[in-house]
């Protein structure tokens, strides 16, 4: 990967809470040292500096995919108009019970070059393949030498089909966190599956131990209406009233998905400051239900857009994401201001800012093209007309891991061939082919 102390971007559209700014941006040491208006006057180049022209390109913070299942790169397409529960049964959970470590490196590798190509600087990855410890170790080894952040959300069950062992998750987690903690780009998390399917002690031991840590727990919750109703069979109360009585219910839990949360709900929600991962192609795609984003952003809620896994969506296009997200909200509520693209590029990017002093985690992206021109507002642009393949470049930390659209790290031809033969021998074993 290119190592460069000090880079300059000039001719830059930049956004800004404020609106967008014609302009430079000085990248210096992996922080934004400068942004300012016009171009630079003079530019000293030295062998490790890089002068990147901007010119019909939009410079943002980097996207921030707030929940992904890398494994499931590999199960791509499957949805097949199943139900959520029947489509886990019949095809996701046989798949992932024959996963290699080789696969599981292979899987992890695509889904974070398609997270890179889409513009996203970090990654949630809510890591279901935890037979073995090596399989995570596949996936951190992954994001290391691809160079996003990610968080790699360990997740587990001690309910229902194949269980595990309390104190083995106790125990993983230590060992993830502990081995973890130097790591610049790549952190781990607990990442139970959903409250049905997890015991209250082990929530609040795990949710403990991660924010001892300076962690969080990344949990799926009222993603159908059929699981709010398996957590009320289970505990007599709805899920989030039930994650809050246990007391793992705070700034440091994010709640995956949200879609059937009542109005209580989204009140308890908003005064514990927890975190929502808004998912709408993976909503849409399995008839799960629409969130009640508007409300949701009304209480206050801090919300990331979030692609879920390819199985579901079946892409990790962050821009196609947005869109939906403005689309599903104004078309539930017959409301065309339900949702502006200020809103979801907002939610896209974690609310992260470009200002100077922050880590230079930006992209830019290529707005000289048919489904784009002619440009007359940035934001819509970006939230209505973009797609994933108009990123360009990707800088994290002051890396550039992607420049003039081809990624510095991964032979993309040569990745692609490997997954294909991979996936043909993984059906087979799976018994997924007919």
């Amino acid at each position: 990967m290119m190592d460069c102390k000090k880079i300059i971007i000039k001719n830059a559209n930049i956004f800004l809470p404020s609106g967008w700014l014609c302009g430079s941006i000085g990248i210096e040491d992996g922080l934004i040292k400068s942004i300012s208006s016009g171009n630079p006057e003079s530019f000293v180049a030295e062998p490790s500096d890089e002068l990147i022209d901007a010119k019909g390109m939009a410079v943002l913070p980097g996207l921030v995919n707030g929940h992904t299942h890398f494994s499931q790169t590999f199960m791509r397409g499957l949805a097949g108009g199943r139900p959520l529960l029947q489509w886990l049964r019949e095809l996701i959970w046989p798949l992932q019970a024959e996963i290699s470590v080789e696969e599981m490196q292979l899987a992890a590798l695509l889904g974070l070059a398609e997270n890179l190509r889409c513009g996203v600087t970090n990654v949630i990855d809510h890591h279901k393949i935890t037979r073995t410890m090596d399989h995570t170790l596949a996936v951190q080894q992954a994001a290391e030498s691809v160079g996003i952040r990610c968080t790699i959300a360990r997740a587990w069950v001690n309910k229902g089909k194949n269980p595990e062992n309390d104190q083995t998750i106790l125990d993983e987690l230590a060992h993830w966190f502990e081995k973890t903690n130097s790591s610049e780009k790549v952190n781990f998390a607990s990442g139970p599956l959903t409250p049905w399917r997890c015991s209250a002690e082990l929530l609040q031991k795990t949710h403990q131990l991660a924010v001892k840590n300076g962690s969080f727990t990344h949990i799926h919750v009222s993603e159908t209406a059929e699981e709010v109703q398996m957590s009320m069979d289970e505990y007599q109360v709805r899920p989030v009233t039930w994650l809050d009585q246990i007391g793992v219910l705070d700034k440091n839990t994010q709640i995956v998905h949200a879609v059937w949360v009542d109005e209580t709900e989204i009140e308890l929600l908003a005064s514990r400051d927890a975190l929502i991962v808004h998912c709408p192609v993976s909503n849409a795609v399995l008839g799960s239900g629409i969130a009640p984003l508007r409300k949701l952003l009304n209480a206050g809620m801090k919300i990331r857009l979030g692609t879920d896994g390819p199985a579901s969506n079946d892409t990790q296009d962050c821009f196609e994401n947005m869109k939906m997200a403005i689309c599903l909200a104004r078309a539930s509520q017959n409301d065309a201001n339900n949702i502006s693209c200020r809103d979801a590029l907002s939610m896209a990017t974690s609310g992260n800012e470009l200002v100077p002093g922050a880590k230079a985690d930006l992209i830019l992206v290529d707005l000289n093209n048919l489904h784009s021109s002619p440009i007359q507002d940035f934001d819509s642009a970006l939230a209505l007309c973009a797609k994933g393949d108009d990123v360009d470049t990707v800088l994290v930390a002051g890396e550039i891991l992607m420049r003039d659209k081809k990624i510095v790290s991964i032979d993309e031809e040569v990745l692609i061939k490997e997954c294909n033969q991979a996936v043909r021998s993984l059906r087979k074993r799976a018994g997924v082919d007919s």
